[in-house]
């Protein structure tokens, strides 16, 4: 018998590595049995929607089997990076708040507390950072050694700026030094940075804005102006169809967007 999911892992070597660091709660093996059955279910449902549409055009039905092999296969890699887009979303949410977290253990060890009773006062703070830190202190309490918790949680972190931060408690714990002057050097490195990246935001910014009005408001208002004259002395229809089709242009134009003023915005927090 093919075991598809060893198959699947061989053919995708990141995908393993991906679901720990996506804190997917399943096995490997698990994850792609569902995903396969998940993919298998939605390119069903879409093959029988084409399905309708071959038999009222008068096509063969013998389409539907290429188009099922293609549903299928786009549905299983859609799941399989499934988890690539978990590790954006941990990414964004922690470097949104890694100052913040690398402060607040400052604050901590320069006040002389032990690094285990910084790590579990930061998972009981407040702010998203607090659950990455609940991880870390959750592998400890199930046993595992300090050093070996931060080295993987360093290991399959979604964010570099905190693999910085959990690299220099590593470091401290391996060589028994102080850990707060090199802490303090890498938030410094890390402030620097997210300055960096905000004066970028903003020049980037003008430019998306700039094409914001021209394709979002000057194009359509002189185009729908310039339709309507003409239309006027060509004697075009106006019909509800048409106004609805330019309707729903305008709307994906302006949703477009917003998701590009968000995807650019810097996840910081000074």
């Amino acid at each position: 018998m093919i075991n598809v999911p060893y198959l699947l892992l061989r053919k995708f070597p990141q995908l393993k590595a991906n679901i720990i660091k996506a804190r997917v709660k399943e096995s490997p093996e698990f994850f792609i049995r569902r995903s396969i059955n998940l993919a298998f279910y939605l390119s069903v449902g879409l093959t029988i929607l084409v399905f309708f549409v071959i038999s009222k055009a008068g096509k063969s039905l013998l389409l539907l089997l290429p188009v099922f092999l293609v549903l299928l296969s786009l549905s299983l890699l859609f799941w399989l990076n499934s988890p690539k887009g978990i590790i954006r979303k941990r990414e964004r949410e922690i470097n949104k708040e890694v100052l913040f977290a690398g402060r607040y253990l400052l604050v901590k060890l320069e006040s002389g507390a032990p690094l285990f009773n910084a790590l579990i006062d930061a998972s009981k703070s407040y702010g998203i950072s607090a659950k990455y830190f609940k991880e870390i202190t959750d592998d400890i309490n199930l046993g595992t050694p300090i050093e070996i918790a931060l080295v993987n949680a360093r290991e399959y972190a979604s964010s570099e700026k905190f693999k910085l931060i959990l690299s220099e408690l590593v470091t401290s714990l391996k060589t028994g030094a102080d850990v707060v002057p090199s802490l303090k050097e890498v938030l410094a490195q890390i402030t620097k940075e997210q300055l960096i990246e905000i004066k970028t935001y903003g020049k980037r910014l003008n430019a998306v804005m700039m094409m914001y009005l021209i394709f979002a408001t000057v194009i359509p208002s002189l185009g729908m102006t310039m339709f309507t004259v003409i239309a006027g002395f060509i004697s075009i229809q106006v019909t509800p169809v048409l106004i609805i089709l330019a309707i729903s242009f305008l709307v994906i134009i302006q949703l477009s967007f917003i998701m590009i003023f968000k995807s650019i915005r810097p996840m910081v927090n000074l």
